[in-house]
């Protein structure tokens, strides 16, 4: 029997590089956006502390490729020193079958979320940037911040966090400037990058002043928001996946509060990748992306992960 590869978050985080998970999104939305490949799935269930979840998609690279993803998200693990996001990614040949590699999933969540931003950054972002704020800064702070460097070159980088020990923290360690007032830096900042758990959202209409982009990441549940309705009907809205983000992301809300329909949608981020819509027109649009994390991105970053591991003999081989 063929071995499965495990691979730990270590392993992940060392192989799957800002500039590999971005290069492997990209081309995971552009076969979307050209119909090569079928749209993603997602299955939800909620317990008394938290959330499971399960996002599937196909993609090709240098053969077929499956893979699901089982996520447990649970905002007060902190407080029993564990992580927020846990669970495993599983690989498959989808020619086959054969699973190929089983995968820490909080790492290639992270990473993938941060690569979407970026990807959508490139269209959706002005290309100056005086300032950058990071909003929420817990486990995907970090590499949102490092996917969009990548990208974008703000001349400072802005970090907030309703813990203020957590925003210094983050400060110390990648050089942003750990912010207390919410507002200020908000009018500030160019790129706004929302990555919370919150619950009602924080980000109102009017401290976004025009040419924003905003990536709103925390809405990945339907009871999860960041963004206020009046904001995103005013902004130029594209979603990962318009149909998840009607249900479970910051259209959800939109569309709840009458401010938004489906219909009022800009473009799905696969539709900007192959140019079949326009990204950012003018110095004073305000953009916003609706991230609600797909099984498309996971197989992305899992192959890509996968086949640097065989590159670079790294994992565990085993046999199930």
């Amino acid at each position: 029997m063929k071995e499965t590869l495990l691979l730990s978050r270590a392993d992940v985080e060392r192989l799957l590089t800002p500039e590999v998970c971005i290069a492997a999104l990209e081309d995971a939305f552009r076969q979307l956006g050209e119909g090569r490949v079928p749209p993603p799935g997602i299955l939800g269930l909620h317990g008394e502390e938290g959330s499971f979840h399960v996002k599937a998609g196909f993609l090709a690279a240098d053969r077929p490729y499956f893979a699901a993803k089982l996520n447990a998200n649970f905002p007060r693990n902190a407080r029993h020193g564990l992580p927020t996001i846990q669970g495993a990614v599983i690989l498959s040949d989808a020619g086959n079958g054969v699973p190929l590699a089983i995968m820490d999933s909080g790492s290639i969540t992270a990473l993938r979320t941060a690569a979407a931003s970026a990807v959508a950054a490139k269209h959706l972002a002005p290309q100056e940037c005086d300032s950058a704020l990071i909003c929420g800064c817990g486990g995907q702070a970090r590499a949102q911040l490092a996917a969009l460097l990548r990208v974008r070159k703000p001349r400072k980088v802005l970090a907030y966090d309703q813990d203020h020990a957590k925003a210094a923290r983050f400060g110390a360690a990648t050089g942003a400037e750990a912010v207390s007032e919410l507002v200020p830096a908000v009018a500030a900042s160019r790129i706004v990058v929302t990555c919370t758990t919150a619950q009602r959202y924080f980000i109102t209409r009017e401290m976004v002043r025009p040419g924003t982009f905003i990536a709103a990441v925390g809405a990945d549940s339907e009871n999860k928001q960041e963004i206020d309705p009046e904001l995103m009907a005013h902004g130029t809205v594209v979603t990962d996946l318009t149909e998840q983000a009607a249900k479970i992301g910051e259209l959800h809300h939109a569309i709840g509060a009458g401010a938004m329909s489906r219909q009022d949608v800009h473009a799905e981020l696969a539709e900007l990748v192959t140019g079949r819509k326009r990204g950012r027109t003018s110095e004073q649009e305000i953009t916003i992306f609706d991230s609600t994390g797909t099984g498309l991105q996971d197989v992305a970053a899992a192959i890509a992960a996968y086949r640097r591991a065989l590159d670079a003999h790294a994992g565990v081989a085993f046999t199930l």
